[in-house]
């Protein structure tokens, strides 16, 4: 791949590899906007197919942590890491301080958090090492609780722009994915008696929806025929693609996970069918209010407060869509692009001579 193309098409700033052979660690920092402030973005672990494909989830990542930031109104900018290998290895501790002294290089430029295949504990071998990584253990942790809180009231404003009524109670909904930021969503959407359809590749997950909210489980490609009023993708992105457009029966998708449209042109093909999309970043952005809260120690009910304007925000959303005539997705980058063009813009401020 052309990595510079790459990084111009999106407007990052900075893309970054590293490697330490003593552990077998092989990294990627991407960043895409500081305007705002810091680049946050947490670092996922995954076995790629290539290391293009690592680049291209970081370089995607990193620019969806700039507008998640922007929208939710936080003075970050965006940024992500991935390490490539098996995130199930056992010997973790020198590959995430290995992975720590990486981010330390940069200093302060990019904070890191968890993501996929890390945890909190991973957190604290990385923090051996910088001082610029959150989500640590008996800090704010695991921020899915704030995210599901996030996607919920999303999910419950994308409802009230469809159906004129932000009640989900009686209503069915498709949830890909049983991990964490869908296990917490499961138990609010249980509590306000909607009906759940559940799906993931681990077995056990699913059989805990079940069991704990009376979820009614499916084989992982079945979930995107299933008839419901919502689809809420809480696993790996690209799940709106050619395939499933065909086959979805719902009305709205509203879910946790990141890069859900597989290209930008389904994003006009969701439009055109008539179904209302919650903008990605903006739905699931309880998780960077959530790291952001705890690097100014903001206490748990102010994080899940803030989260809770997620609602408000995406209704701000459709109305651009609606008096602009544009998609969800349209809408939501405008308002990132304002706030980021705003702050750009300001003039300078003469401070004195340091002498």
């Amino acid at each position: 791949m052309d990595i510079f193309a790459a990084m111009q098409s999106l407007g990052h700033e900075q893309l970054v590899m590293g490697h330490d052979p003593s552990c077998g660690y092989i990294g990627i920092i991407a960043i895409h906007d500081t305007t705002l402030g810091p680049a946050l973005g947490g670092t996922r672990f995954w076995k790629y197919a290539s290391t293009d494909e690592a680049i291209t989830d970081a370089l995607r990542l990193a620019r969806g942590m700039t507008y998640k930031s922007a929208v939710a109104g936080l003075n970050l900018g965006g940024g992500k890491s991935v390490i490539i290998g098996d995130n199930k290895r056992a010997d973790r501790e020198a590959l995430f301080r290995a992975h720590g002294r990486f981010i330390e290089t940069l200093n302060g430029r990019y904070i890191t958090a968890e993501d996929v295949g890390t945890s909190p504990a991973d957190m604290e071998f990385v923090r051996l090492e910088t001082n610029h990584v959150a989500g640590l253990m008996g800090m704010s942790g695991d921020p899915s609780p704030i995210t599901s809180y996030g996607v919920y009231m999303g999910m419950k404003a994308t409802a009230n722009a469809r159906w004129h009524s932000d009640s989900l109670a009686g209503r069915t909904v498709a949830v890909q994915g049983a991990g964490k930021v869908a296990y917490y969503l499961c138990r609010h959407l249980h509590a306000e008696g909607a009906k759940l359809i559940v799906t993931d590749i681990d077995a056990e997950k699913v059989k805990r929806a079940v069991e704990e909210f009376g979820a009614r489980a499916v084989a992982p490609d079945a979930i995107y025929d299933q008839k419901a009023d919502v689809y809420a993708p809480c696993a790996l992105g690209a799940t709106i693609n050619d395939d499933t457009l065909k086959r979805l029966k719902v009305e709205i998708i509203a879910g946790g996970a990141n890069n859900q449209l597989a290209e930008e042109r389904h994003g006009f093909l969701l439009e055109e069918k008539g179904l209302t999309y919650a903008p990605d970043y903006v739905i699931n952005g309880g998780g960077v209010i959530n790291v952001y809260g705890e690097l100014h120690r903001w206490p748990e009910e102010r994080s899940k407060k803030k989260a809770g304007e997620i609602y408000d925000t995406l209704t701000r959303i459709f109305e651009i869509a609606r008096r602009d005539g544009i998609p969800t997705f349209q809408a939501a980058d405008r308002l990132a692009e304002q706030r980021i063009a705003a702050v750009n813009g300001l003039d300078k401020m003469w401070m004195g001579s340091r002498a």
